[in-house]
C-alpha cells in the first residue's frame, strides 16, 4: 500500500480531536492549512540551459503566533507533503508551549545536482519569489536539504531586498549573523534528552543499552554521538548508501571520521554492511528512525526488536505501525517531542535575534533540556489521563487544546 503522509497526519489529528474533546469547529478549521502558496522558479543554469523548479510555502495554524520553520530541498517534494509537515509543526510548537504557529516549505529539487552557484541562485529565488514579509508573519528556517549556508543566503537575499537588517526573519542562520549558539547539534541533542527524560520514566538503565539510528546526516550523528558518550552501545548505523553493525558497538567518533573522509558509513573497519531495512529490524533496545517519514510501517512493525522507539526523523511510523508496537509493549517517543530540540532552539533564536541579546551556549542547553522534559511529561500524563498507550495523542491533545483556547479567545470559533 503506497505510503499517504497527509492522510496519516490527518488521521492523528482526528483521534486526537475527539479524544481530547476539541470543539468540532476548531477542528474543521484544522481539517486543512490556513494559507498555502505555490509557484515556480526560473533559473538559468551555469551551461546556459534553462529549468524550473516548483516550491512552497504552507502556514499551516498561526493562532499562537507568527508561522515557523524549516525549507526542505529535495527531488521528490511534493504539496501534500509540506502541508502535512507544516501541521506537525503546528503541533511541535504547541504542544512544546512556544508562541508559533506551523509553517513549513521547500523546493522540488536535488541540491546534489546543482554547482554551488546554481543552488545559491535558487535559495535566493526561493526568497524572491516566496515575498516573505519579515519575523512577525513568517520565519523560514533549515530542514532536509539546507543548512546555515542555505539560510545564510536567503537572510541576505531578504535583507537586501527590504533594506535594513531583520535577523530574526530567518532562522537556523550562523551565530555571526545573528543566530544562535548551539544550533547544529540541536535537534540531534534534543533527541537524546527526551530520550533520557523517556528512559528514566520507564526505569531504564541507559549505560549499556544497545542503540540503532537509521540516518546518520545532521541529526542522526549528533545524537549518535550524544548516546555513545552517555554508555549506550551504539550498534548499528545507517544513511543514503547503505548501513553498519557491529554486535560490540561501533566507534562513533572514528566513524564520524570515516564518513566525512569515504562520504558513507559503509565499509567502516570492524563492521559488517547492513540494508535499510535490515537495520530497522536488527537486535537492538533502542530505535532511533532519523531520515524520512513512513519507514515503519504495518509491514515490518511486527519485526522490530527495540523496547524502544526514538522518533529523530518527523512522521517515520506509520498509524497501524504505531498500533502495533503500542500492543507490544514498545515505548514510542513521537516526532513532535523527540525531534522538537530545533524548533525550542529556534525560539531561542528569534528571542536573542529580536532583543541583540546573545546568550551563552551553557544557558542554551539548559533551556532546551528543560523545555524538552517538561513537554514530553506533560505529554505523558495527558496519556494516562486519557488512558491512553500513546504518548503521541497525548501530545498531539496538549498542542490541540493551545491553539484551541487561541482561536477561541481571538474570536475565529
Amino acid at each position: 500500500m503506497t505510503y499517504n503522509f497527509l492522510d496519516e497526519s490527518g488521521q492523528i489529528l482526528r483521534e486526537a480531536g475527539r479524544i481530547g474533546g476539541i470543539d468540532p469547529n476548531v477542528m474543521a478549521f484544522l481539517e486543512a492549512p490556513g494559507r498555502v502558496v505555490s509557484f515556480r522558479i526560473p533559473l538559468k543554469m551555469d551551461d546556459g540551459s534553462f529549468r524550473v523548479f516548483d516550491a512552497h510555502r504552507v502556514r499551516y495554524n498561526d493562532a499562537l503566533g507568527p508561522s515557523r520553520d524549516g525549507t526542505r530541498v529535495s527531488p521528490d517534494l511534493d504539496l501534500d507533503e509540506v502541508k502535512s509537515l507544516a501541521l506537525i509543526m503546528s503541533i511541535k510548537h504547541a504542544a512544546g508551549r512556544i508562541p508559533a504557529g506551523g509553517g513549513k516549505g521547500g523546493i522540488e529539487a536535488d541540491p546534489r545536482e546543482l554547482s554551488p552557484r546554481e543552488f545559491e541562485s535558487l535559495c535566493r529565488a526561493y526568497i524572491r519569489f516566496l515575498r516573505p514579509r519579515g519575523q512577525a508573519y513568517d520565519v523560514p528556517g533549515a530542514d532536509i536539504g539546507t543548512d546555515l549556508q542555505t539560510m545564510s543566503w536567503m537572510l541576505d537575499e531578504y535583507e537586501s531586498i527590504t533594506g535594513y537588517h531583520e535577523p530574526a526573519a530567518v532562522n537556523d542562520k550562523p551565530p555571526i549573523l545573528g543566530g544562535s549558539l548551539g544550533g547544529y547539534e540541536a535537534t540531534g541533542s534534543g533527541v537524546f534528552d527526551v530520550f533520557r527524560v523517556a528512559a528514566e520514566q520507564a526505569g531504564l538503565e541507559i549505560d549499556g543499552l544497545r542503540v540503532a539510528i537509521q540516518g546518520f546526516g545532521q541529526v542522526g550523528s549528533v545524537a549518535a554521538s550524544k548516546f555513545h558518550d552517555a554508555g549506550c552501545v551504539v550498534v548499528a548505523v545507517s544513511d543514503s548508501r547503505g548501513g553498519v553493525f557491529a554486535k560490540e558497538g561501533l566507534n562513533i567518533p572514528e566513524l564520524l571520521e570515516h564518513k566525512r573522509v569515504t562520504g558513507k558509513v559503509a565499509g567502516f573497519a570492524g563492521s559488517q554492511d547492513l540494508s535499510g531495512g535490515a537495520m530497522l529490524e536488527c537486535d537492538c533496545d533502542v530505535l532511533v528512525p532519523a531520515s524520512v517519514q513512513g519507514v515503519i510501517t504495518g509491514e515490518n512493525a511486527g519485526r522490530i526488536k527495540a523496547r524502544m522507539l526514538v522518533e529523530a526523523a518527523n512522521a517515520p511510523t506509520t498509524v497501524k505501525a504505531e498500533a502495533l508496537l503500542l500492543e507490544k509493549g514498545t515505548i514510542i517517543v513521537p516526532d513532535v517531542l523527540a525531534n522538537a530540540g530545533s524548533v525550542q532552539l529556534c525560539q531561542m533564536e528569534r528571542s536573542q535575534g529580536l532583543s541583540d541579546n546573545y546568550w551563552d551556549l551553557e544557558t542554551i542547553n539548559r533551556l532546551r533540556q528543560e523545555r524538552l522534559a517538561k513537554a514530553y511529561r506533560e505529554a505523558v500524563d495527558t496519556a494516562a489521563g486519557h488512558g491512553l498507550k500513546s504518548v503521541r495523542l497525548g501530545a498531539w491533545i496538549n498542542g490541540l487544546k493551545r491553539m484551541e483556547e487561541a482561536m477561541h479567545l481571538r474570536g475565529w470559533c
